[in-house]
């Protein structure tokens, strides 16, 4: 039923055009080195969970230890991961207010966040490296030390903080409308 104000394809006149959003091909070229040992827990981590899944409802009666495990398989996942998500400067940022200012002003905030993104990462490395120190406790179910979980973890925050440091970096020399133009090629690849 076409009223007038609505075009042959049924929205209304002064409707806003659909966002089209074209899809490119998967590449795998951007992955470096840092980023193998995240894909490798990764999926030592879902072995693990259908090692979990098929023992406790195929064979039922589970594995112990494969839930402890899994646990802390999936904190290494998002410690050695939040590497590569640094790295390309892929974390979640409040770009709106860094688009709604001036652009000397964006740059200002965008290294202001960064360096402030930087000294979390540092002294959550110290403050790590102090918990490795004080941890004398074993895993649960096998007898490996958490310390050597912690660090990982601390491992994956130092990482972290030297890449923040190269990011800061390079917004530091950076033309304002160049950080700008970083932001809108992130909306489109992230």
């Amino acid at each position: 039923m076409n009223t007038g104000t609505e075009k042959s394809d049924g929205r209304k006149q002064d409707a806003p055009v659909d966002i089209v959003i074209e899809e490119g091909e998967t590449s795998i070229s951007d992955i470096q080195w840092i980023d193998i040992p995240a894909i490798i827990v990764f999926w030592v981590l879902a072995v693990v969970v259908f090692l979990q899944f098929f023992t406790r409802y195929v064979l039922n009666d589970s594995l112990a230890w494969t839930e402890e495990v899994a646990r802390y398989l999936l904190i290494l996942v998002c410690f050695l991961g939040s590497i590569s998500a640094v790295r390309r400067g892929g974390h979640i940022a409040l770009e709106f207010f860094i688009r709604m200012v001036p652009s000397a002003y964006g740059k200002a905030m965008a290294v202001v966040a960064e360096l402030i993104t930087f000294a979390l990462y540092g002294a959550l490395t110290i403050i790590g490296l102090t918990l490795i120190n004080k941890t004398r406790q074993k895993m649960v179910t096998l007898p490996v030390p958490k310390a050597w979980i912690y660090a990982i973890c601390v491992a994956a925050l130092a990482a972290m903080t030297v890449y923040s440091a190269i990011l800061l970096w390079r917004k530091i020399r950076q033309k304002p409308e160049d950080i700008i133009a970083d932001l809108d090629q992130h909306l489109t690849t992230d």
